[in-house]
């Protein structure tokens, strides 16, 4: 049984311009692509796009999907208990893929175990959700007392370069396939601790040798200059923020750019910037931070960008302010502050999430032999990029060949 899709404009994750065609779908391939209608046989299901714009599904390249707030959920704090967390993440996971989001690399978990559980259910198709990249438990920064974003209290891994090789060990032995470290600190829960370093070049150099003999990757939270060159020397796979990289920094990235990810996460800071807190939460300093990190990511961007660093969209989405299910506000975001173009922003979401997934020969691209991860959109998102935050306009989710949604409006009979 084969799946054909008439009549669509093709957005193929390139970057290039759009194109009239239809493409068909055996078992989980993309097996064809023409400028022409394509008939469908006795037991094909044919659906008519009907000039909407098909596209390849989305990666979110900083997930947190055992992040308790959601879309369809509030918590106003952020610890849960155990079996409270592991069906919120079953549940962030689904509200991922309702908005478009087939892929999914973690950014860090609260729980040891919990993602490489899920990542199997997932996998087996036993619930809906994203593929995933699932991710160690992500260590407790420095925070003060009464900050209620402190991501719960976690077990800590020893310290010294023995005691990281260990835990990197641990966290590979249990499924997981990006270790997260806190290179610097977070000052939104610590008034100035984005510049401290949590880790010695000692001791993220031997996180290094053991990740490479372990094979899995490196994640790293780098705000401060000396974290980012920190992260690159030692090997790591993706960094987020970067916020504070001077022009060494910025150099080393670009050196190093075949090997390495960058996600700026500016979706938490403009949803900072945004919030209108509780009479007893006081986000003053919380926001002047933000506004501070908002003109350091634009001059940041711009200079990686222009280097060829492959940067990607994810906005630590799931805080009370910033939950699961806006992620694709991101892409508005990068069109709104770092210049992209609409076409440029959803490439990132594509294209490059399909590298980031280390999928770069079979994912991220409407393409022959490409796995099928498709949406199909009621509108033009690469002239009006806020339509992607609109589940409702996307009327077609397939992940893996498989419809995830499918309205019934859009069959019509083989011929």
């Amino acid at each position: 049984m084969r799946t054909i899709i008439n009549n669509a404009n093709i957005f193929d994750g390139s970057g290039s311009a759009l194109f009239a065609g239809s493409v068909a779908v055996e078992d989980n391939r993309i097996i064809e692509i023409s400028a022409q209608p394509l008939s469908g046989q006795p037991g094909d299901v044919v659906i008519n796009a009907d000039g909407r714009v098909l596209m390849p599904g989305m990666t979110e390249a900083h997930a947190h999907l055992t992040w308790p707030t959601s879309v369809e959920k509030f918590v106003p704090g952020m610890s849960l208990p155990p079996e409270e967390l592991a069906l919120t993440a079953a549940r962030n996971a689904r509200i991922l893929l309702d908005h478009g989001f087939t892929s999914a690399y973690s950014a860090g978990a609260l729980s040891k175990k919990l993602e490489m559980s899920l990542n199997d259910h997932l996998t087996s198709g036993g619930l809906p959700g994203p593929r995933l990249i699932p991710s160690s438990v992500e260590r407790e920064p420095p925070t003060e007392s009464d900050n209620k974003l402190d991501p719960g209290h976690v077990e800590q891994h020893a310290h010294g370069p023995e005691g990281v090789k260990q835990f990197v060990k641990e966290c590979a032995d249990l499924g997981a396939k990006a270790i997260k470290f806190l290179i610097s600190g977070e000052n939104a829960l610590k008034p100035g601790a984005s510049h401290e370093l949590l880790y010695s070049n000692e001791e993220l150099m031997a996180a290094g040798e053991q990740a490479r003999e372990s094979n899995v990757w490196l994640t790293g939270h780098a705000h401060a200059a000396e974290a980012v060159k920190q992260g690159v020397k030692a090997g790591f796979r993706m960094l987020y923020h970067c916020t504070y990289a001077d022009q060494e920094a910025i150099d080393l990235l670009i050196a190093h750019k075949d090997n390495l990810f960058v996600a700026p996460t500016i979706g938490i800071v403009q949803a900072t910037l945004d919030a209108t807190p509780p009479p007893h939460m006081d986000m003053t300093y919380m926001k002047e931070d933000a506004a501070e990190v908002l003109a350091h990511q634009i001059a940041l961007v711009a200079k990686l960008k222009a280097g060829g660093v492959k940067l990607l969209p994810g906005g630590d989405y799931g805080f009370p302010f910033n939950p699961n299910g806006h992620n694709a506000r991101d892409l508005e975001l990068w069109v709104r502050h770092f210049g992209y173009t609409p076409a440029e922003a959803l490439h990132a979401a594509t294209e490059l999430g399909g590298q980031i997934m280390d999928r770069s020969d079979e994912l991220g691209l409407v393409k022959e032999g490409y796995l099928a991860d498709l949406l199909l959109i009621d509108g033009d998102p690469t002239q009006d990029i806020t339509l992607m935050q609109d589940k409702h306009r996307i009327k077609l989710i397939m992940q893996d060949g498989k419809c995830h949604k499918l309205p019934i409006d859009l069959l019509q009979s083989p011929s």
